[in-house]
């Protein structure tokens, strides 16, 4: 049985709210835009192309260190030895002394705001050994999360004798969906305009933070080879959105470009809630059961983006078996729903039975069987 229920319509002629231009022209080698709850793809442009990152990098030597954190395996207040190697690493720096302790928690605050490659270096021990063994975590954590296009050889994104690490737009915007969604009590971190360690006071690289107020992370990147990049989250009227873009000409047209991108996609889409955890969407006929009908609906919030204006437009369409006996727990899947926009399905998922239904009484089964037969339902 195929049920198409129109959630709402909006009646004829052109609404402007759903009037949008195309996407804007972004001056970079890869970009992409993301919604963050949903993790829809807003535009993009070669997001896949593995390409170096800089120190984009240390999105994922920060990911690696907040796991750690919030598994149990270290805390902010454990002590990281700073090695030789860490303190020679050139570039930019958190100015950690030679041989000294240093608190995992400056330590990310090192990495995350003032982009410290001595810093990661000494993250990179303290947690794997060695900065060789971490980046083979690097790996392990970005095939986990399905970063198809990214390949670390160490922990900063320095360029290293010309083996460089990789990542594409759609990695890096991966990584930063994840380091928002799962380890959330570190976030706030990236907001942070400066940092002062060893009496040295440092701003964050990311020039967005100073600029727009919704915006609260996430990290920049540069090497000559890799040009400059920006990944950045900002979050206004309940909706977060990550974009990403790499190998722009310089700082101000990162920060120019990632703008662009962050004003299209707040100005014309919406993270529209769709369905309430535990929302009926519809009921359905029970035959051979206690009852003579059971509720239909979804177990979990579902979230979807779509363009501003748009929601009076959605359809869905439920599909069931033909017949539905009763029998069945609370919670069982009885079918699913998909919700499209046009021609674009927007959201498809499990229905489920809202309420148990148990089988109905021997009269109650001969007479529905009897009625199923002569409709030519009965199997």
């Amino acid at each position: 049985m195929i049920l198409a229920v129109v959630l709402s319509t909006a009646g004829a002629g052109v609404h402007a709210q759903s009037i949008m231009p195309r996407a804007p022209e972004i001056a970079g080698s890869s970009y992409i835009l993301i919604d963050a709850t949903t993790g829809h793809v807003i535009m993009e442009q070669n997001a896949d192309e593995a390409l170096p990152p800089a120190s984009l990098t240390k999105m994922m030597t920060a990911y690696i260190a907040e796991v750690e954190i919030d598994n149990g395996n270290m805390s902010y207040d454990d002590l990281a030895f700073i090695s030789e190697k860490a303190w020679r690493t050139q570039g930019s720096k958190t100015f950690v002394d030679v041989n000294s302790r240093v608190r995992i928690e400056d330590l990310l605050r090192g990495i995350i705001i003032q982009s410290g490659n001595d810093a990661s270096v000494a993250m990179a021990e303290h947690i794997a050994g060695s900065e060789e063994a971490f980046a083979d975590l690097m790996n392990q954590h970005a095939r986990a999360l399905g970063m198809n296009d990214s390949y670390f050889v160490n922990s900063s994104g320095l360029d290293d004798d010309g083996n460089t690490n990789l990542m594409s737009a759609r990695d890096l915007a991966t990584l930063a969906r994840a380091t928002i969604v799962e380890h959330p009590t570190h976030y706030a971190m990236y907001s942070e305009r400066e940092f002062t360690f060893n009496g040295i006071t440092q701003p964050n690289r990311n020039t967005l933070l100073f600029r727009d107020p919704t915006v609260d992370g996430m990290k920049t990147g540069w090497t000559t080879q890799a040009g400059f990049c920006l990944v950045a989250s900002g979050e206004r009227d309940g909706m977060r959105l990550i974009a990403v873009v790499m190998g722009t000409a310089s700082e101000d047209a990162r920060v120019v470009e990632t703008q662009k991108m962050l004003s299209y996609g707040f100005r014309f889409f919406e993270t529209y809630r769709l369905y309430d955890a535990g929302e009926v969407i519809n009921s359905a006929r029970v035959w051979s059961g206690a009852e003579s009908s059971v509720d239909l609906g979804i177990q979990e919030e579902v979230l979807i983006t779509l363009p501003r204006g748009r929601s009076e437009d959605l359809v869905a369409t439920l599909n069931t078996d033909d017949v539905i006996r009763g029998g069945f727990e609370a919670g069982e899947v009885m079918g699913t729903v998909e919700v499209s926009l046009e021609d674009e399905v927007l959201y498809s998922g499990d229905v489920v039975a809202i309420q148990a239904v148990e089988r109905g009484g021997l009269l109650r089964r001969l007479i529905d069987a009897l009625t199923l037969f002569f409709m030519g339902l009965f199997s």
